[in-house]
């Protein structure tokens, strides 16, 4: 076990996240309070890890409310709820070629951006494959 602690200003750099992010973070209780007080207060690598993984849920474009649950182990609505009326659904459109077109729910579907990505190349090499454009 490492006894590495950081200062805001490393947690922040490692991070990619700005100082208020992380301050809100800890706020609303996203993330735990650093150790110790005023200046002498310290991040731990759970820190580190908590915030890596809180960045990659906004990044799926999971919503803060959602990543509280998530963090607490709450297991997955099943089923998914059932859109209410004036409710507001994201949706990620990425197109493959004329006519086709895949809609994608990054919340729903639970996946990183990063994953998102490859399973968009992976469908346009199959497109392609099928259709024998070898570009």
């Amino acid at each position: 076990m490492t006894d590495k602690t950081f200062t805001l200003d490393e947690l922040c750099a490692l991070s990619a996240t700005p100082k208020r992010t992380v301050r809100y973070y800890i706020q609303i209780g996203l993330l735990d309070r650093p150790e110790g007080e005023t200046r002498g207060a310290y991040y731990l690598p759970r820190h580190l890890d908590k915030l890596l993984h809180i960045r990659q849920l906004t990044e799926a474009g999971i919503s803060l409310e959602r990543i509280r649950e998530v963090l607490r182990g709450d297991p997955p609505a099943v089923p998914p709820r059932a859109p209410q009326p004036g409710s507001v659904q994201v949706r990620s459109h990425i197109h493959i070629a004329p006519g086709i077109e895949l809609q994608v729910a990054p919340e729903e579907a639970g996946a990183t951006a990063e994953e998102l990505r490859a399973f968009a190349k992976a469908a346009l090499a199959a497109w392609q494959h099928i259709k024998g454009d070898t570009k």
